[in-house]
């Protein structure tokens, strides 16, 4: 490995998670090449050393299978002066054709600081045109739209800390226990170090954070903004407004309360589907507790209303001086590893760098003076839905996308695909080899991945963390700001673009940060404009602001006003009651789209890992047992989703716990891993009128059971083999829809699958293409029941069980799964025909925790054969929500179940042969 000056004395490089926004640190042990060892940094401030289930496999994916090694242009492997040599060609002859505005860059939040400076300076300083966006744009350009309207700047006013100091946390539109998991952490611990500590979920689903919660507020789908417009009415007919902080520090409020007022009791009720006694309850725990803290996320975030309901929540902090205090304050918490270091560079299409504004003259000439570039952009570009629509109607003809996957992940993800088909140009820069958008490249650059990448990110407490290297290169791979240099030299840029390390674009960055700013930014980390390489390399995480020569360390803004709008005054912002609730005279069911906890964003980076595909393998979609039983759907069944000529085939999970009327699908799947699961096909791209963000979490669709003839499980360790034989059967099958996906176990591979063949003829279709050559076959058949089944082995190896049913198969699919890994004696291989285990062989059932492979039957064994009452309990024994405490949730929910059920209520535990 080559020599990396981030090592440190006790052998650890420390770096920083590429996952989500809570930014955790991470220690890298590589003193044995063979074998890296990731742990938590203990010494960063955002999680003392505490890893979450997908940071805790981050070594799983240190592996060089399916990495883009080499330039590719139209599938052709080249050399990186090839591959830039013509895309600087066709930038420079689109540009000279039709114009800087027919260009356009759609990078991501995974990108560091440094690229996304990088590729701003060349979009807006030097081509000149602002046609840059991001995948940000889909998890919180409501936010940045609601505080820039609030306090004239796109500033987090608080710190984790917070979470720690305060006596009120409201969550709302965040799953926190699956998306920032360690973030629940830190308020569980909370809870117990402070028993004023009082939690408020607000989520129209019950959740696994919703375990958590003293107050669960079930409200309805987009109501958000209903339920703060009321509190706001509530506090000023309490006299709970302060009005000497609003008076001396803001603005508006008389028109915020006189619209809020305006509003009956009767219509947030019905507007919120809650009763007056919640609602009081709520608004009354509010006005007593000065020690309040709003973290709020996607749900907020992703409607048509997000910037708005982002104020509303605002203007109550604002309204009551709850803000930029210890333990106080609105907080947004970001999807992304990096999301605020784009804001901070101005990676939104209506931003320029450092926190100024594209449509501010003196914005402008600063940023170009600093840049001393040839043509500053001066309108906002295209935002991220019209940037791709642009692309579909040939207004735009150049296209660079970065780490990201926008066939996937952007709503209408059909017309997505079609903008890159029709466009004439497609880069695309990504660190695998194959996805769902770069198949529509004609030129693919290889990127650096993590371990490997350089330079800084900045998490939802605006602390800014090193991202270190602590492996070379592979192959041809660069980091993505070099590869931009390289374009941007031979479009003529050379000088402004001579950089030769991340530590030269850092410092520039941080330079520009207090040019010409004297406090009117709020953004400023101009102590960090002259730091040396090694101050570079050693630095640890800062929250900014950490301006040159004030020795005054600020963490949190407002509190004595000081805002950015001109008259430096905040602004309480009226808020009209949007009637977006869901309606019984509506046809259809509302669709909420979201994560799950172990997988992250289209699955590049996870859906290889056996860890962490265990707890969720199938696409699937969550709905109330009324739904179902009104559709004729039971549990497992497959169903189609479906929103006009657009469909999507889901595995069926049938809860209490989803409000009826609305659904829950997760939007990870792709067509790397599944049939027919790119969920946001379904998903209008439908936008916030003020920020431009799509409403991902409001869809209506319509769901019918698929008429399946035969249902399919298979544990196998070729993936290869089990891939040509479902090309078979689609090919055979011709015009009709067959469901299948396919998630990593250890040693091999499952597939799930569910189709219009018979039992015995998808059978056949197995048996006849299976490599069976040295194996030993053993199978059964009971043809009155439509139900056959295979095992191959080989030696004392099992090479692949096939499970063919006319149902949905009801074997213990993660123990059958998991005896690839097992020797296989001949006495034990009739288990695995059987599909369940015998003697001392216990099958734990699906798992639970990812971190330690805890499963249900586990679980239920500890809870009724040594008394174990409590999640803690659980814990002493199985380890399970010891870690990452991201399952803590669902194993309080078989406590629950199971105490039900001692009760003498019904109870359904915990089935070892769930299909998902």
């Amino acid at each position: 490995m080559a020599k990396n000056s981030s090592s440190n004395s006790d052998g650890l490089t420390r770096t920083a998670c590429p996952y989500c926004g809570v930014g955790c640190g991470v220690s890298v042990d590589t003193t044995n090449q063979n074998n890296t060892k990731i742990s938590g940094d203990i010494s960063h401030p955002a999680n003392a050393g505490k890893l979450c289930s997908k940071g805790m496999a981050l070594a799983d994916t240190l592996t060089l299978n399916g990495r883009l090694l080499n330039p590719v242009v139209n599938n052709q492997p080249t050399g990186w002066t090839e591959a830039t040599d013509l895309i600087a060609a066709r930038l420079q002859q689109t540009i000279d054709d039709h114009g800087p505005d027919s260009v356009g860059f759609y990078v991501s939040g995974q990108l560091l600081t440094e690229d996304y400076y990088v590729v701003n300076k060349l979009i807006k300083g030097y081509i000149g045109s602002a046609n840059i966006d991001t995948n940000s744009r889909l998890c919180m350009a409501s936010s940045v739209a609601g505080h820039k309207r609030a306090f004239g700047s796109d500033t987090v006013p608080g710190v984790y800390e917070d979470l720690e100091l305060a006596n009120l946390i409201i969550l709302t539109g965040s799953n926190l226990a699956w998306c920032h998991p360690i973030l629940q952490q830190r308020i569980t611990a909370a809870k117990i170090q402070n028993s004023a500590l009082t939690v408020v979920v607000i989520d129209p689903r019950q959740t696994a954070t919703t375990e958590l919660a003293d107050i669960h507020l079930a409200i309805k789908p987009d109501s958000d903004s209903a339920l703060f417009i009321g509190l706001l009415n509530y506090l000023e007919k309490k006299q709970a407004i302060d009005h000497l902080y609003v008076f001396k520090y803001t603005s508006g409020i008389e028109d915020a309360v006189h619209l809020a007022a305006s509003y009956s009791e009767d219509q947030i009720e019905t507007e919120t589907g809650l009763g007056s006694g919640q609602l009081n309850q709520f608004y009354e725990l509010f006005r007593q507790t000065e020690k309040v803290v709003t973290v709020y996320s996607q749900g907020v975030n992703q409607s048509k209303i997000g910037t708005d309901k982002v104020n509303s929540i605002i203007n109550c902090h604002l309204a009551t001086g709850r803000i930029g205090r210890a333990g106080m304050g609105p907080f947004s918490v970001t999807g992304q590893p990096n999301a605020m270091g784009g804001r901070e560079v101005g990676g939104l299409s209506n931003m320029l760098a450092a926190h100024m504004e594209l449509d501010n003259l003196n914005h402008q000439e600063t940023v170009q003076r600093f840049w001393n570039s040839p043509n500053i952009a001066t309108r906002p570009g295209y935002k991220a839905v019209e940037l791709f629509e642009a692309a579909r109607t040939g207004k735009v003809k150049f296209l660079w996308i970065m780490a990201t996957n926008p066939v996937v992940s952007m709503p209408e993800a059909n017309l997505v695909k079609e903008s890159l088909m029709r466009c004439p140009f497609v880069v695309v820069s990504d660190v695998v080899n194959n996805n769902d958008t770069l198949r529509h490249a004609n030129v693919s650059l290889p990127a650096a991945a993590w371990g490997e990448k350089d330079g800084t990110v900045t998490n939802s407490e605006r602390c800014v963390s090193r991202q270190r290297a602590f492996r070379p290169l592979s192959a041809n791979a660069k980091p993505d700001w070099w590869a931009v240099c390289e374009v941007a030299k031979k479009l003529g840029y050379d000088g402004a673009f001579d950089y030769e390390s991340a530590a030269d674009i850092f410092r520039e960055h941080a330079t520009l940060s207090g040019f010409n700013n004297s406090g009117t930014r709020d953004f400023d980390i101009s102590a960090c404009g002259s730091i040396s390489n090694k101050e570079y390399d050693s630095m640890r995480p800062f929250i900014w602001p950490w301006v040159k020569g004030d020795k005054r360390k600020t963490t949190r803004f407002f509190a004595n006003g000081e805002f950015y709008t001109p008259d430096r005054l905040g602004r309480i912002i009226p808020i009209a009651l949007e009637t977006n609730a869901i309606r019984k005279d509506q046809r259809g069911l509302v669709m909420n789209t979201g994560r799950v906890r172990d997988q992250w964003h289209t699955m590049t980076r996870t859906g290889h890992i056996a860890t962490l595909s265990a707890h969720r393998a199938e696409p699937f979609i969550e709905l109330s047992r009324q739904d179902a039983e009104e559709r004729d759907i039971r549990e497992d069944d497959v169903v189609s989703v479906l929103k006009g000529d657009e469909h999507v085939l889901l595995r069926a999970i049938l809860t209490d716990k989803q409000r009826p009327g609305t659904v829950f699908a997760p939007m990870h799947w792709t067509d790397t891993h599944a049939s027919f699961a790119r969920v946001n096909t379904l998903v209008s791209s439908a936008v916030d009128a003020v920020s431009g963000q799509p409403a991902l979490k409001m869809q209506r669709v319509d769901i019918e059971k698929y008429k399946a003839a035969s249902y399919s499980y298979v544990a196998i360790r070729d993936k290869s083999a089990a891939d040509k034989i479902l090309e078979i059967q689609r090919n055979d099958l011709l015009d009709k829809p067959m469901y299948w996906s396919c998630a990593k176990v250890s040693d091999g591979w499952r597939y799930d699958m569910a189709s219009q063949l018979t039992p015995y003829v998808c059978l056949q279709y197995w048996r006849n293409h299976l490599d069976v050559n040295g194996t030993e076959i053993a199978e059964f058949e009971d043809q009155k029941k439509g139900e056959y089944r295979i095992a191959c082995y080989r030696h004392d190896r099992l090479e692949a069980a096939v499970f063919v049913s006319a149902n949905p198969v009801r074997s213990s699919r993660h123990w059958v799964a998991a005896q690839l890994k097992e020797s296989m004696p001949v006495m034990s291989r009739f288990q695995v025909i059987a599909g369940a285990t015998q003697g001392d062989k216990p099958d734990n059932g699906p798992i639970v925790c990812s971190c330690f492979m805890v499963g249900v039957n586990q679980i239920n064994r500890c809870l009724s054969e040594q008394q174990c009452s409590t999640v803690d309990d659980i814990g002493d024994v199985l380890s399970a929500g010891t870690n990452c405490g991201s399952c803590r949730g669902e194993v309080q929910a078989l406590i629950n179940t199971y105490s039900a059920k001692d009760s003498g209520e019904a109870w359904s535990g915990g089935s070892a042969t769930t299909c998902i």
